[in-house]
């Protein structure tokens, strides 16, 4: 049976593992035992050693490292990291994500790229994980997991608030009853079955709740427990010096992470050739993007500013190639502190508003509170990382679209010719300007003009 600390490292047996291995001193040294475990996992690539952990700081650097790739990489290979499954590895990968969590949370604040990349990593890990076991096994260890996690028979909906209250479980997934959660089977039944009408009772079940629900209610508490302990670390950190050691780490899982993202999100080949993340070329702005920046008339004026150049400009600027690599991904996962967005996104989004007549904001204030929603903050005056994820960061609207409802700023050129899209064009533009030689011109450059 597999030990549930594999899947919980903060259950009580996670911590006396903790407690009896867990020394700091000598996290860096290559551990023989690990090394056995991961080479004799089953499935695991052997062939590069890249991929191989040596020590616990290893173990704990590839944990994320795996969560990185696996998102961004089209190209992932599951037996690169196939020990992550090996329940063998037990007692290593909880030491290793107690390195890990104690190293994101003393480096970086609990709204930060890492730490959101931490807990969905240590989220995904126990999804798999439960996938991989025997179905025969998996009810027993589920139902024992819940236990552990909830305490209670029934649970009041209130327990799970904190999940509610974080957006990492909806109401509408629940069925509820008297205010309580229903996740047995017989107590479904003996609730609803006389309720029920021309379907079968059990199947119902099935349909609304079984192992699916209790399984997402368990990996979400588990990710909101491995978010609190890093918040307990982050706070404590202030008040204790930290060791060397978990800074090393801090910095090696911000190395991976950026190098993950820096190679995924861009690609090479084709006519955008290199279109990672870089500082814009305005020369390479289609014609509906520089009507838009030279202000707006009152008709077309919201959607223009708020649709069409918000997501046109956050993309060009971050993640140009989000069409060729159809990955989505978050602003900080690649502007981290959201010191571009701030200081260069916005304020040329706040400028073309500005231009608008009558001005964009003097008429709709609020219309600054939607634009940091299609960025992906929510509705709030400017982005935080702690808003991350209460919306989607829209991307930018189709020619086709630009034709229907905003008319007045499609004045096509030749570029525009085969193009399904305004960052499609930047992206072939901007590559003719580079093979042509040309000059481009930056932000820099533009402020240099005005």
């Amino acid at each position: 049976m597999v030990s549930l600390s594999f899947l919980n490292p903060l259950s009580s047996e996670g911590e006396e593992i903790v407690r009896e291995k867990g020394s700091l001193d000598h996290i860096s040294d290559i551990n023989a035992e690990l090394l056995m475990v991961v080479r004799e996992s089953e499935s695991q690539k052997i062939s590069n050693d890249s991929y191989i952990p040596q020590s616990y700081a290893d173990l704990a650097v590839k944990r994320v490292e795996w969560y990185a790739r696996k998102k961004n990489d089209k190209k992932y290979n599951h037996n690169d990291y196939a020990f992550l499954l090996n329940p063998e590895i037990t007692e290593f990968d909880v030491i290793s994500f107690y390195i890990a969590a104690q190293s994101v949370g003393i480096k970086f604040k609990p709204n930060s790229r890492e730490t959101r990349l931490m807990i969905e990593a240590q989220g995904k890990l126990v999804e798999e994980r439960l996938e991989k076991i025997p179905s025969y096994q998996r009810k027993e260890i589920v139902d024992n997991l819940l236990n552990q996690l909830v305490f209670e028979d029934n649970i009041p909906w209130t327990s799970i608030a904190e999940l509610l209250g974080s957006k990492k479980i909806r109401l509408a997934d629940l069925i509820l009853d008297q205010g309580e959660v229903i996740l047995e089977k017989d107590d479904f039944m003996d609730r609803f079955d006389e309720k029920i009408i021309g379907r079968p009772s059990e199947k119902m079940y099935d349909l609304l709740i079984g192992e699916r629900i209790k399984i997402m209610i368990i990996t979400r508490m588990i990710m909101q427990n491995t978010e609190n302990y890093i918040k307990r670390v982050h706070d404590m950190a202030s008040k204790i010096e930290p060791h060397p050691s978990l800074l090393q780490i801090a910095d090696q899982i911000t190395e991976k992470i950026n190098e993950s993202i820096s190679y995924y999100s861009s690609s090479g080949g084709g006519f955008g050739g290199d279109i990672k993340a870089s500082e814009l070329v305005h020369e390479a702005f289609p014609p509906c993007i520089q009507k838009t920046i030279e202000g707006v008339g009152s008709g077309n004026r919201n959607d223009a500013i708020v649709l069409l150049l918000t997501s046109f400009i956050s993309y060009a600027r971050l993640y140009p190639s989000v069409f060729r690599n159809d990955i989505s991904m978050k602003i900080s996962d690649i502007d981290a502190d959201l010191q571009i967005t701030i200081n260069e996104i916005l304020p040329l989004i706040y400028d073309a508003a500005d231009r608008c007549t009558p001005p964009l904001f003097e008429d709709d204030p609020q219309e600054k509170l939607n634009i940091t929603a299609k960025l992906g903050f929510g509705v709030h005056t400017i982005p935080e990382l702690k808003n991350e994820g209460e919306s989607k960061w829209y991307t930018p609207m189709s020619c086709e679209k630009i034709k229907i409802h905003l008319s007045s700023l499609c004045k096509p050129d030749a570029t525009c010719k085969n193009i399904g899209n305004p960052l499609s064009y930047y992206n072939r533009k901007r590559w003719e300007l580079r093979k042509s030689g040309g000059k481009s011109k930056t932000n820099e450059d533009t402020k240099n003009d005005e």
